[in-house]
């Protein structure tokens, strides 16, 4: 009887991008203070005389227009009095556009936050933050939206009234929601999928045209999940609802602390160890949260008595706890969460300590990624505690990145330009506590937040934080008591339905190839003769580094 084999190459395609916009959106950015600012990003956009040639030509205020030793232009704005004192320039916004906002600033001496601010329709409008210091120029990507259609005012703003703004390169373009929304389906498409190209032989190695083939993601690659109460080990309704869905979690306070040794020295693990057997039944991925947490509020009493060697002592006894036990059963550390704005641990045991907590975290699980958490780095454009730069900063001693999010109103532009800096830090990015304040919008921010987060390739995973509790959850609900989606899951169940391989079919063509684009993950494919009488069926998975050196032959009689 003759063999019906299959061969299957995964590869990635380096076919042309299909940009359906008139303009590309600029995924660059950078991190470093540079002697010369670079060149403004889509030339300027609608800003007038965006690198300055023409002198201060187009910007009024306090302002004025200056030529450096190596013949550079650029915008001057004064020693102040006020920290409002500015130069600024006059744009037309239009609602319903979205704009993506870059700048390059220097600091005539030490260092200083600077903000850039839209005077719009008497309201103030935050569209980005940077750190400016003396003697070279760093560069402010954000962006913002408007609710109305007019004139706004643009601004550089920093309470460092002692220090000179040096402003160069400045650019704000404009997109409308189509093509705002085709950058993300081009990226989705580059980042999270690949092209998989089967071929159908017989025994004899030759092509078996008009073989039917089938095809189904199991698993998605891309982790995508939400946080985990306890409430989930004794609601059946709960279980079914959440392990159908979610690839990663986060425990909520479980882990945490203050959950885990209450009163010194009685530790009780219990509830933790009982939510990772949960998940390791489930196959879920666990993200350990936290070892540590830097803000005062959080400590509980016994912790705030202890001070010197006793508090270091207390800590050294928590990491090793902690970090040992879950070894092998968490993907991932948050060490020690928020210290970009609090700093309860390096204030009482030194400035190192974050960074030596990492250390030890990661000598005694060496297979978890170590993750520095926390917010408004994406959330909130004029926050100067976590800008970019400042987690860059961390960084150097952390080696990765995650971002605790909760949106009101979300700003997407300021989003994917923070996310375009973060990038630039060449560590793994996740979006974690992802969840949107309650408003009439709340679903429909959401879905643009998660849109933008999985459509950035940056980005490497992504766990929301609605998890469920009878008496309500946090700040955002995916069900109701009875398990029912929300509006918010609605979002949920679609575009987890949308970014996967499913029911994908089709026939071999007259050389026995058949060529499919899929989703990153697991997947199931099945191969029928075209007599009916014999079919294939095999597993395979699908990652970015798939190639054209992917090679899978099946024998079946």
């Amino acid at each position: 009887m003759k063999l019906f084999l299959l061969k299957l190459v995964a590869v990635l395609l380096a076919s042309p991008v299909n940009i359906v916009t008139s303009t590309s959106y600029d995924y660059s950015a950078s991190l470093e203070c540079l002697a010369e600012p670079l060149e403004p990003q889509y030339r300027g956009g609608i800003i007038t005389n965006p690198s300055f040639i023409d002198g201060a030509q187009g910007w009024s205020g306090d302002g004025e227009a200056r030529t450096s030793h190596t013949g550079n232009r650029y915008l001057v704005v004064h020693k102040r009095t006020k920290p409002h004192q500015r130069a600024t320039q006059v744009v037309h916004l239009q609602q319903g556009m979205l704009y993506t906002f870059s700048a390059w600033l220097q600091s005539s001496e030490g260092s200083c936050d600077v903000i850039v601010i839209f005077r719009t329709g008497g309201e103030l409008v935050r569209a980005g933050a940077v750190e400016a210091n003396s003697g070279c120029w760093s560069m402010l990507k954000g962006g913002l939206t408007v609710d109305h259609t007019g004139p706004a005012t643009l601004s550089f703003q920093s309470n460092n009234s002692a220090a000179e703004i040096w402003v160069d390169s400045v650019s704000l373009q404009p997109f409308t929601a189509e093509e705002w929304r085709s950058h993300q389906t081009e990226s989705i498409r580059k980042a999270r999928t690949a092209v998989v190209r089967l071929k159908a032989v017989d025994g004899n190695g030759a092509a078996v045209p008009n073989a039917t083939v089938f095809i189904q993601q199991r698993r998605p690659g891309f982790p995508f999940g939400c946080a985990m109460p306890q409430t989930i080990l004794t609601n059946a309704a709960y279980q079914s609802w959440f392990t159908s869905r979610f690839t990663v979690t986060t425990f909520e306070n479980e882990m945490k602390w203050y959950s885990t040794e209450r009163s010194q020295g009685w530790e009780d693990y219990s509830v933790a160890d009982a939510m990772i057997a949960f998940a390791q039944r489930h196959g879920i991925a666990v993200r350990g949260h936290n070892v540590f947490w830097d803000d005062p509020k959080y400590q509980m009493g016994w912790v705030t008595a202890l001070y010197g060697e006793q508090l270091r002592n207390a800590a050294n006894r928590r990491l090793f706890s902690v970090v040992s036990r879950y070894k092998g059963k968490v993907i991932a550390w948050d060490v020690v969460n928020e210290n970009l704005h609090f700093s309860f641990f390096e204030q009482r045991l030194g400035g190192s300590f974050s960074g030596e907590a990492i250390l030890q975290a990661s000598k005694i699980n060496p297979g978890a990624v170590m993750f520095l958490n926390d917010y408004n780095t994406l959330e909130q454009p004029g926050d100067p505690k976590s800008t970019p730069e400042k987690y860059a900063r961390k960084l150097t001693e952390m080696k990765a990145y995650t971002k605790n999010v909760s949106l009101d109103q979300p700003n997407i532009p300021f989003m994917r330009a923070a996310l375009d800096k973060l990038a630039r830090a060449g560590v793994p990015i996740w979006l974690t506590e992802v969840d949107v304040f309650k408003s009439p919008n709340q679903a429909w921010y959401l879905e643009e937040v998660l849109r933008e987060g999985y459509g950035h390739p940056a980005v490497q995973g992504i766990v929301m934080w609605g998890g469920w509790h009878q008496e309500g959850c946090n700040k955002m609900c995916l069900t109701d008591n009875s398990f029912r989606n929300l509006a918010t899951g609605d979002v949920v169940d679609r575009l987890l339905k949308e970014w996967r391989s499913e029911h994908v079919a089709g026939t071999t063509d007259a050389d026995g190839f058949f060529q499919a684009r899929l989703f990153h993950g697991e997947h199931d494919i099945v191969v029928v003769h075209p007599s009916g009488e014999m079919n294939v069926s095999r597993e395979l998975t699908v990652a970015p580094s798939s190639s054209s050196d992917d090679f899978l032959q099946v024998v079946v009689l």
